[in-house]
């Protein structure tokens, strides 16, 4: 037993001498430690250096920033004067051009002694109307040519409406809107009533029913007068118009006619806009659709509308068939440092469109519930979608009286109930009718276009009620079944072409410019020459051939891409619907400003700094150019805006992170364009102050109407 424990006690010695280090174990562990001591000591005193030499450093860089800030500070106002004094001189400019040009207008409207009244004088479109109402002129030619005349004074009238401050007038002008678009389809429909009294002398000698396609450049009229009542017609294609119908059969064995009038125009969507905004429709933020001066209005004389037209008894119509003539039936910081101010001892009549904006307030959103009503009712919200190609309206009539011969006489009954819509079954197990037409060939859809059906009651469009929808993009079709006959129209997403991908502006020469916009489904090009636009597309398209390669002046060009379906421009509505960039308005409104200036002689682009430097301040590149070359990768520079200064970045486009810090050797400025100047040749700073007027408001307009820095 002891001599067992004894060999325990050994065998724990034994363990213990081997756990002790060697003097050679020991001094090698000595030497790491001080090593690691020493190696610790110098990180400590490295860091410690880089510390102050990064302290020194900031403490450089703020020396540097105070003092780019006094100096920047003390030609703080000889810059802003300056900049006041040419944007104050372009307005003036600007504003003179306008005022002639409407002098013009009226002069030139005054010469053309076409007949038609001036929108302007209460009497005399009110005795148009008036006149025109109580003509019993059925001839469709002629109809035709008056119903023109009256189209053009619509247009008058909506220009009109977009312009008037004054409550009173905008209401005379709505009324006279209103009262026209309602005279042209009456007219319309007598028309078609008169077309219809002769169907049976008319007969297409292949079906036995009439069928007729009338034509201008306002309107085509498809109509059908069913005639031979076959249970078996399911219904008609009007191949030369693009456009077809079927019917069920109750119909195809009724006394019907079947009109498809497809205007080139839409009253229906400025009716539900009036109706239920009061106004109408949405307006630029910014640029040719305010004027900025202020402009009187004369007071015009008042007077009632005459009534209406004449009533007819129910009679006969007897003539003789050789020919004997017949009767007829019948501001922050950013605008007070950069933009307008009041000249002193004056009140200042300028104003921005971002502050006119703002003293205006909240205006009414002209917005409807996509789905407003428990019954499942799609009401179109007219800000987030736009009708394109005007109206077709597709309606079923009772066939008129039809005349008989009788021994060489042609007798028709008469009736002063006029054309009378055809009754047709309201309950759900009706069913529908069809109805296909091409896509008008003066308009583009960028996507599969939406239909919307036309609610008279509710004065508004929507999109329930319409089933079967099929769109053959290859043929630029599409068909669709409705419960009923009603309007209808082609919709397409207002803001499809949002936000921007990239954009880019750059001179072309003195007073011409390229705007490059990339959006998100078709790339367009606006070449700006003085007060002039073209505009061009990457992509071919057949809805644009008519206005790409055409000039004309930028408010113009606006409203033409807006009709045929091209829309880059936004408004205050916008950013409910599109994704943006957001960024004090002042701010980006006086940016544009000064890029306008300075069109002639900087090229301006895109930036993806923009997005991370927040919401008070711009970041774009920026660069002087020469000649109608693109710009070279290398010489864009960047450039940080703010309500107090301007500056120049160190970073590039190519930068892992965005900084602030101002570009080494560069200064601050209060002014974008001054900012520019340290940076331009002498010769590329005299081009840009010697830009034509007009060419700046064109080109700030453009900017201001699309607003890149916000919405890319």
């Amino acid at each position: 037993m002891c001599g067992g424990s004894h060999g325990y006690l050994d065998a724990g010695k034994s363990a213990k001498k081997g756990r002790k280090l060697t003097k050679a174990q020991r001094e090698k562990q000595q030497q790491e430690e001080e090593e690691r001591r020493l190696r610790e000591e110098e990180e400590a005193l490295l860091r410690a250096e880089r510390e102050e030499q990064e302290r020194l450093e900031r403490k450089r860089k703020q020396k540097e920033i105070e003092r780019l800030e006094i100096k920047d500070q003390a030609r703080r106002e000889d810059e802003l004067n300056e900049l006041r004094h040419l944007l104050e001189e372009n307005h003036t400019a600007v504003t003179a051009w306008k005022r002639d040009a409407v002098e013009k207008a009226k002069w030139e409207r005054y010469m053309r002694c076409d007949g038609a009244p001036d929108p302007t004088a209460q009497r005399e479109i009110s005795t148009y109307i008036s006149l025109w109402r109580d003509d019993p002129e059925v001839s469709i030619p002629q109809v035709l040519k008056q119903c023109n005349v009256a189209l053009q004074l619509v247009e008058e009238l909506e220009d009109l409406l977009k312009e008037v401050t004054d409550p009173l007038e905008s209401q005379r002008y709505q009324e006279a809107l209103i009262n026209l678009q309602e005279l042209i389809h009456s007219k319309h429909l007598q028309t078609t009533e008169e077309i219809l009294k002769t169907a049976s002398a008319n007969i297409d000698t292949e079906t036995g029913n009439m069928r007729t396609v009338i034509k201008d450049d306002k309107i085509t009229l498809c109509l059908w007068a069913n005639l031979r009542k076959n249970a078996r017609f399911k219904g008609l294609n009007f191949e030369e118009a693009g456009m077809g119908f079927e019917l069920p059969k109750h119909l195809a064995v009724s006394d019907i006619a079947v009109r498809i009038l497809h205007t080139h125009y839409d009253h229906l969507s400025a009716l539900a806009r009036i109706t239920h905004l009061g106004a109408p429709s949405h307006r630029s933020l910014a640029g040719d659709e305010k004027v900025l001066e202020d402009v009187e209005i004369p007071e015009q004389e008042q007077t009632k509308e005459g009534g209406g037209g004449v009533e007819e008894e129910d009679d006969v119509e007897v003539r003789s068939l050789p020919g004997s003539e017949g009767r007829k039936s019948g501001s922050s910081q950013c605008l007070s440092e950069a933009s307008w101010q009041p000249s002193q001892g004056r009140t200042s009549r300028i104003h921005t469109q971002v502050e006119a904006l703002f003293a205006e307030g909240d205006p009414i959103s002209p917005r409807t519930s996509l789905t407003s009503t428990g019954q499942g009712e799609q009401v179109v919200d007219l800000m987030q979608y736009t009708p394109l190609g005007g109206v077709f309206y597709y309606d079923v009539f009772r066939l008129p009286p039809q005349a008989h011969k009788v021994n060489g006489w042609e007798i028709r009954q008469l009736l002063d109930s006029g054309l009378e819509v055809f009754s047709c079954p309201t309950e759900k197990s009706s069913p529908p009718v069809g109805v296909s037409v091409a896509l008008p060939d003066s308009v583009i859809f960028l996507e599969a276009p939406q239909v919307a059906r036309w609610d008279a009651t509710g004065k508004q469009w929507r999109m329930d009620g319409v089933t079967d929808v099929s769109y053959e993009e290859a043929e630029a079709k599409i068909s669709f079944k409705m419960e009923s006959f009603q309007p209808f129209v082609l919709m397409q997403e207002t803001y499809a072409n949002l936000p921007f991908q990239s954009w880019e502006l750059r001179p072309l020469g003195q007073d011409a410019a390229l705007y490059t916009v990339n959006g998100a489904l078709i790339n367009l090009n606006i070449t700006v020459q003085g007060n002039q636009c073209l505009l061009q597309a990457e992509q071919e398209r057949t809805g644009l051939s008519h206005l790409l390669g055409k000039w004309m002046s930028g408010p113009a060009l606006q409203r033409a891409m807006l009709d045929v379906g091209i829309n880059i421009f936004v408004n205050e509505y916008t950013d409910q619907y599109v994704s943006v960039c957001k960024k004090d308005p002042l701010t980006e409104h006086a940016t544009y400003e000064q890029m306008a200036l300075s069109a002639s002689a900087c090229a301006f682009s895109w930036s993806r700094w923009n997005a991370k430097c927040g919401a008070e301040h711009l970041v774009l590149q920026v660069c002087e150019h020469r000649g109608s070359d693109p710009v070279s990768e290398g010489s864009w520079s960047l450039y940080l805006l703010g309500a107090q200064r301007s500056q120049r970045l160190e970073i590039t486009e190519q930068s892992a992170v965005f900084s602030p810090d101002h570009h080494p050797g560069s200064e601050f400025h209060s002014t974008f364009i001054h900012m520019l100047q340290d940076d331009m040749s002498p010769a590329g700073a005299a081009l840009s102050r010697s830009s034509h007027h007009l060419f700046v408001d064109t080109v700030q307009s453009l900017l201001c109407a699309t607003r890149p820095l916000a919405y890319s």
